[in-house]
């Protein structure tokens, strides 16, 4: 019993030191929110070089994740979450360190590297080595140390707003890096990706550290039998049922992106200001309230992940997510911009913003990662998550490039229409497509993929 306990507690410790990838993400995204409004009035900034600013990391996403799964397979699951956190430690003195906007929005480009890399590597290497009994909470953890990290960042915004410091708020970032650098030395190499790389003992020792010895020898078979039967990246390549779940990838990553929630995130400081808080410190703490509901929320998914399932929570908190839309919708066409509808409409429309990030942190945050991380086999696992992982980061980028433009030609209420249609047609896509793979090993998942299994049986 001890020993088994002994198990267990190495994978959560495991789990979580992975995971602190998440932290970092957070941290990066959420702290430019509060840096931006300093940042320009320090470099006078036009609109365009805000955006500059602001989008820069994304372009650098992007690129991250096309190059971590060249790294990833080649180099190992651990060497790109290191490379991550790096990036992260250089990028964060030389944001600090910014001269200029331009030294500035390169730095950031820069930084979306580390970005890209983590939000590939750290779901990958958590499904890789978690037991399927607890593979989905410990996906989700990852979510969880994102939304952290979110509002550390709105917190240590909060803080050294009052005395003005973007470069303390940009450069903080490197202690948490420098820790996760340490930390994840001393982790495990992923077993799947050693079995890939031929080294079986290796393999066999890492997973005798995070299974029960009855379970290792039945493990490692069935990973040696996916390589066996599957063959090379160009061989899969060539299977059209390989083909369909890289589909299934990208389409589960961009429902994430286009539920709406980073409008949601740009348009909370404004909803809340017209709820009456009125100055950028108020603002700035009610937006912290946003982040504590996000981590809080998180919470519940890890709880329950693995007990109800994937589906049942994707879709009970896409519903909610279209409905918010739906309702905020409705509200601003009625006048809530205008202030014609009382206070009550103010307080309902701060409400509804905090409904929105429940239903997306109990489901499309983390449950879309686990799902990624979970449908493709191993020879093609390295391409199948770096392409959903890009299709993240460009729909992200579609999103905030015509979020302002959707505002100003159609209005916020029609915005905020368009994007409850779009969940509306996810929620059909997610009933039709989504499989359940709550308690089933990755190899089962694979097996059934290449029996011909439609995508929402893969997980029986």
């Amino acid at each position: 019993m001890e020993k088994q306990l002994g198990h267990r507690l190495f994978v959560y410790v495991v789990g979580f030191t992975a995971a602190l990838a998440g932290l970092l993400f957070g941290l990066d995204i959420g702290v430019i929110s509060g840096a931006l409004p300093l940042i320009k009035k320090t470099f006078t900034l036009t609109t365009i070089q805000e955006e500059m600013v602001v989008s820069s990391v994304l372009v650098g996403a992007v690129l991250g994740t096309l190059i971590s799964g060249l790294v990833s397979r080649h180099y190992g699951r651990r060497f790109a979450i290191l490379l991550s956190a790096v990036i992260f430690c250089v990028g964060s003195i030389l944001s600090a360190a910014s001269v200029d906007v331009t030294m500035l929005v390169l730095v950031r480009v820069f930084l979306g590297l580390a970005l890209g890399i983590a939000s590939f590597t750290a779901p990958l290497y958590l499904s890789e080595v978690s037991p399927k009994q607890i593979r989905g909470g410990l996906i989700a953890l990852y979510q969880l140390m994102i939304t952290i990290g979110i509002l550390l960042a709105y917190i240590s915004d909060s803080l050294f707003i009052y005395i003005e410091s973007w470069r303390w708020m940009l450069g903080v970032i490197f202690f948490p890096s420098f820790f996760m650098f340490i930390a994840v030395l001393l982790l495990p190499k992923s077993p799947r990706w050693l079995m890939l790389r031929g080294n079986e003992q290796a393999a066999l020792l890492v997973l005798s550290r995070v299974r029960h010895q009855h379970e290792v020898a039945s493990e490692a078979k069935e990973i040696k039998e996916s390589l066996r039967d599957h063959g090379s990246i160009k061989k899969i390549l060539k299977n059209p049922l390989f083909v369909k779940v890289l589909m299934l990838g990208v389409v589960f990553q961009a429902i994430q992106q286009f539920s709406g929630m980073n409008t949601i995130m740009y348009y909370a400081p404004e909803i809340f200001r017209l709820a009456g808080f009125s100055s950028p410190e108020q603002q700035m703490w009610a937006t912290v309230i946003v982040g504590l509901v996000n981590v809080l929320t998180t919470f519940i998914a890890i709880a329950f992940v693995d007990r109800i399932g994937r589906r049942p929570i994707l879709l009970f908190g896409l519903t909610i997510t279209t409905l918010s839309m739906l309702v905020l919708g409705v509200l601003f066409h009625m006048g809530l911009e205008a202030n014609t509808l009382g206070p009550w409409a103010k307080y309902a429309a701060s409400v509804v913003v905090l409904c929105f990030i429940f239903g997306f942190a109990v489901s499309l945050g983390p449950v879309i990662w686990i799902l990624c991380s979970e449908i493709f086999p191993l020879q093609g696992r390295d391409l199948g998550v770096t392409c959903s992982t890009a299709s993240n980061w460009i729909c992200n980028a579609i999103v905030g490039f015509t979020f302002l433009s959707m505002l100003s030609g159609l209005g916020v209420a029609n915005t905020f229409w368009v994007y409850a249609g779009l969940g509306l047609i996810s929620l059909l896509f997610i009933v039709r497509f989504a499989p359940e793979t709550k308690n089933v090993s990755l190899e089962q998942i694979e097996d059934n993929l290449f029996a011909g299994k439609a995508l929402r049986h893969l997980g029986r």
